[in-house]
């Protein structure tokens, strides 16, 4: 079988995220000691160029190629020349299925930065065992959502397991501090969601599960706790509000627990929140994160003004922060867990970047770069078997080791 041309490609590099990825694994691999045969994608020749001659010398010996996501056949053609796809085209329930039904096909692995839990469910339904078959491994929620939730839970159950031999059963994440902005493609992936579950029934049940993405026959029933409102919280010793990527977050690490063998345990539980703040201040900082969600959710339902908010406040489809806000951009990530013996640790997670897109792109860089480095010997796929993986699931150590070295990112045991 002749080797393939490429360890990766970055499918939708002229997208908002896309171009960001693009010139961080340029600036990456002119800078490291270690090479990737890598290319761009995506179905416009001409912004492929454009984007090209942007990354100036680093990009004048880049490959590029053209394909569309709409075409089986040229998704096709992409695969054959490559090990890994990373993709960063969508919203993902819009555009995301033939990409991966190809991967799924042909054995190619694939990575991208999906937080549409329902789009997951559905292609694992309908992929894991074809990508079982041909040794496509699948690893979706490779940015901001999830990696610093799913690691972040790694990292805090191995320390566990060293201090004590024994799993964390109960643990928390809560945001002490989150500046970045947003994009018009996450925003556009929300909508897509909210009105998905706004037009179906089932949908919206299925979404409230907290155990949505474990395979079918778990047995997982242990009573989970959703941050609705302003609440204190006792471990903590503050007022906590809503996190909007709980809805994602959440179930990731659920499906991690339940593809490592309940590593975890088998009455896991798991919530994330935000830090307000303590005393009448931390409350009404609550109340008003909680107020402002809601009327969120409440304007993207209604047609009238989810209009009006598209035209004048939300960011467009390939807008989102400049490059100075996505340097000036940062956050603190605390987790707390406690084993069954009643022994607590906290640990801390920090990224020194716009989290939705300075460190989302990083992240995703060496999601892929792993995939197509850390599990591949000599050509031979090592450590999982193909299937639909979470982060935590498919990487190891050596990956919190990229995140540390090379995206930016800290991991800490605090106590």
């Amino acid at each position: 079988m002749t080797a393939p041309d490429y360890d990766v490609v970055v499918f939708g590099a002229t997208s908002f995220v896309g171009q960001i990825l693009t010139r961080y694994l340029a600036e990456h691999f002119a800078s490291q000691t270690e090479t990737l045969r890598w290319a761009i994608a995506g179905r416009s020749m001409t912004k492929l160029e454009e984007l090209k001659r942007s990354l100036g010398a680093a990009g004048q010996s880049l490959p590029i190629i053209v394909a569309d996501s709409a075409s089986e056949t040229q998704l096709r053609a992409l695969c054959a020349q490559t090990r890994v796809v990373v993709s960063t085209v969508g919203p993902y329930a819009l555009y995301g299925e033939p990409l991966i039904k190809v991967c799924a096909e042909t054995g190619t692995d694939y990575c991208d930065l999906t937080g549409e839990t329902q789009w997951i469910r559905k292609m694992v339904g309908k992929y894991e065992s074809t990508a079982q078959q041909s040794g496509a491994r699948i690893v979706h929620c490779c940015g901001f959502d999830s990696i610093p939730s799913d690691m972040g839970v790694w990292f805090l159950q191995q320390q566990a397991r060293r201090l004590w031999n024994a799993p964390a059963t109960r643990v928390k994440m809560r945001i002490k501090t989150l500046k970045g902005g947003a994009s018009g493609g996450t925003v556009a992936s929300v909508i897509n969601v909210v009105q998905e579950a706004a037009a179906d029934p089932s949908l919206r049940k299925q979404l409230l599960d907290p155990y949505a993405l474990c395979s079918q026959g778990h047995d997982f029933k242990a009573r989970q706790h959703f941050v609705k409102s302003a609440e204190f919280d006792t471990d903590f010793e503050a007022w906590i509000a809503p996190f909007v990527m709980a809805a994602i977050n959440e179930r990731v690490v659920h499906r991690s627990n339940a593809l490592s063998g309940k590593a975890y345990g088998s009455q896991f539980t798991y919530d994330e929140a935000i830090l307000t703040g303590t005393g009448v201040k931390g409350r009404l900082r609550a109340l008003a994160i909680v107020a402002g969600l809601g009327a969120f959710m409440a304007g993207i339902v209604m047609s009238p003004i989810r209009r009006l908010m598209e035209r004048f406040l939300l960011p467009k489809p390939g807008e989102g922060p400049s490059p100075e806000a996505q340097l000036a951009g940062c956050y603190d990530l605390r987790f707390f867990g406690r084993t069954d013996d009643g022994h607590t640790l906290r640990v801390k997670v920090t990224g020194d970047r716009d989290p939705g897109y300075g460190s989302t792109s990083r992240m995703l860089g060496q999601a892929a770069i792993s995939l197509a480095m850390d599990h591949v010997e000599d050509g031979i796929k090592t450590g999982r078997a193909g299937g639909f993986w979470t982060p935590a699931t498919m990487f190891d150590e050596r990956f919190i080791e990229r995140l540390t070295r090379y995206a930016g990112l800290r991991f800490e045991l605090l106590s």
